[in-house]
This record gives C-alpha cells, sequence and structure tokens, in this order.
C-alpha cells in the first residue's frame, strides 16, 4: 500500500485517516487512536499529510513532520467546501484529502513550541486583564450602591473603598466581600506584572518581535 496524500482529521481521543496513492485511489480509510497515531505514522512511508486548524494542530504537525512526512495546516473554513455529503469524521478526513492537494489552497506556518509558549503567555496576560476588569467593574458597582462614586483608574477606586471601610457604613458582608474583590485585583495584578516582565524579556532577545516594534503603532503592552 503505497500513500501519497492523507487526511488526517483530528479529535481528543479517536482519529480518522483517509489516503490516497498518486493516482487519487483511496487506498486507506482507517480510524486510530491517540496511542496508535505515534506507531502507525512512525512506520508509514513519508507522505503530505493534511489537518485542520484546532488545538492540537500545531502539536501533531511537529510530532509528523519529525518522523519525515510533510504537514500542512488548513484553516476549516477553506476544507468545508470540500465535505461531498453529510458530516462524519471519515468523511471529514476525506474533504481534508482533497483540499491539502489543490494548488490554490491556503496553508497556516506551523509554529514553533517557542511561538506556541508564547503565545500561551498572551492569552493567559488577556484572560487576567479580563478578569480583573471584572473585578473593578463589580467592586465600582456595589461601592455606587451605597453611594460612593469612584472617578476613572483602579487606584481611585481602591482609595474611594479604603474611605468606604474607614466610614464604617458598610454591613459586614459587604464590607467582606468588597475585600475579597480588592484582593483579587491586587493579585491579579501583580500576576499581570510577572508576565509582562516575561514577555518583555522575550521581546527582548526576539529579532522579530524588535523588529515588529518599528513599525508605527506597534508596541509591547
Amino acid at each position: 500500500m503505497h500513500i501519497r496524500t492523507m487526511g488526517l482529521d483530528l479529535a481528543k481521543s479517536v482519529f480518522q485517516a483517509h489516503g490516497v496513492d498518486d493516482a487519487g485511489n483511496t487506498v486507506l480509510v482507517k480510524k486510530l487512536h491517540r496511542k496508535q497515531m505515534i506507531p502507525f505514522f512512525s512506520k508509514l512511508a513519508p507522505c503530505l499529510i493534511g489537518v485542520e486548524a484546532c488545538g492540537t494542530a500545531h502539536y501533531w504537525a511537529r510530532t509528523l513532520i519529525a518522523m519525515g512526512h510533510e504537514v500542512r495546516i488548513m484553516p476549516p473554513s477553506y476544507v468545508k467546501g470540500y465535505v461531498k455529503r453529510g458530516k462524519s469524521d471519515a468523511l471529514d478526513a476525506e474533504a481534508i484529502c482533497e483540499a491539502v492537494q489543490r494548488p490554490t489552497m491556503r496553508f497556516v506556518p506551523v509554529k514553533t513550541v517557542e511561538q506556541q509558549g508564547i503565545l500561551m503567555a498572551h492569552r493567559t496576560r488577556a484572560l487576567l486583564v479580563r478578569q480583573r476588569t471584572m473585578a473593578a467593574n463589580a467592586l465600582r458597582a456595589h461601592l455606587a450602591e451605597f453611594g460612593f462614586v469612584a472617578n476613572p483608574g483602579v487606584a481611585n477606586l481602591v482609595k474611594l473603598a479604603d474611605q468606604a471601610f474607614t466610614d464604617e457604613v458598610l454591613p459586614t458582608y459587604a464590607h467582606r466581600a468588597l475585600e475579597i474583590l480588592i484582593r483579587r485585583m491586587a493579585e491579579l495584578t501583580e500576576e499581570i506584572g510577572e508576565l509582562d516582565q516575561e514577555l518583555r524579556t522575550w521581546h527582548e532577545g526576539s529579532g522579530v518581535s524588535r523588529r515588529l516594534t518599528t513599525i508605527p503603532g506597534v508596541r509591547m503592552h
């Protein structure tokens, strides 16, 4: 069995493969459990493998490339047009196999481990910023219910909360709730600062990142 091109439908536990030969004839339709993936592809002669961009696509692309295969990642929206009928893992794998052979198909570059790590840091920072904003908005709204209206800015908000505590106009339960929000905001601010420092250190050592910041309007956080 000679496989020239394969479409691989990635999943959490059960994967679906669809392989064709040089003439485009189907020579493989196979389900693979996660533990079977590496043994199967390590024994397979190098071929072109297409996958859809998803949470594990870059990991599997790097793993399969290390085995000698050529892997191309495609946006799912570009593959959708090649699904011939219905919806199933087998049909999706067949569509991926068809799409990856198209000369006009656009592909997603395979990310390195470092690139994925930096993206994870950026996304985590963005999540922490959103959580801090939510806590600040909740604190601002709760204080307003007791007649304390803060000026814009987290620092002003914390000062106003301290004033509310000093005036002793808050009931015990409200006092406790606001303390939790203030403490969480402080924790989030510290964690965001730690990520900022790590990202700045990476930026200083990355020629690509430094060049990007020479573009007007592009800067680090």
